[in-house]
């Protein structure tokens, strides 16, 4: 009976011809039925396994084409940093060199500009000598008119009988020794004569 047992516990491929043949009719077709839902049940295991890798195997797929876009639109991307690279690249070569050009421009402007400012100066101290000089000689005219005034009044004073006509190129020279006249220019000889005319 144990021998039985062991008999049916085993699969019949593995069994030998004098085993299948000590095996009576019911425990062979119950052996082939055991036999065969087991494998009916490792078939459908096996499909469910296989439809869960494929399943899988889709959503792998999917991801893959998802990273393809993915990587296109990078790799697009990428193209056109590099691109803009690029152009950022020039651009700065061309403010770089603009940058140069301004400051050789600034280091002439300012050479050209402490050049002229020290012409400036210096013709502005030429002006400024001039200007004492031309000062100093009309208070040197100025005393002249006084001069020539005082001596004027002091001979119409000493004439007999002055009369306005003999006062009269003393008020001229009046007139000509402070600068408020217009007439013709200190000191010239017409000036000079009508002063004089008296005692010419």
């Amino acid at each position: 009976m144990g021998s039985d047992g062991e008999i049916i516990n085993r699969e019949l491929s593995k069994m030998s011809d004098e085993d299948l043949l000590a095996c009576s009719k019911e425990e062979l077709v119950s052996r082939l039925r055991k036999e065969e839902s087991e494998k009916i049940a490792a078939l459908i295991q096996r499909g469910r396994l296989i439809k869960e890798v494929n399943k899988q195997l889709q959503g792998h797929l999917l991801e893959i084409r998802e990273l393809k876009v993915i990587n296109q639109r990078l790799q697009e991307e990428n193209v056109e940093l590099r691109d803009l690279c690029c152009f950022l690249d020039d651009d700065r070569l061309k403010v770089k060199k603009l940058s140069r050009e301004w400051q050789l421009f600034g280091h002439h402007a300012a050479k050209v500009m402490r050049e002229d400012l020290g012409g400036y100066l210096k013709k502005l101290a030429d002006l400024e000598r001039m200007q004492d000089g031309l000062v100093k000689e009309n208070l040197d005219l100025k005393e002249l008119c006084l001069v020539l005034e005082e001596e004027c009044v002091s001979r119409s004073d000493s004439s007999p009988g002055g009369s306005s006509e003999l006062n009269l190129p003393c008020m001229v020279a009046r007139d000509l020794g402070d600068g408020s006249s217009s007439t013709g220019s200190v000191g010239s000889p017409d000036q000079l004569h009508l002063v004089c005319s008296p005692d010419d």
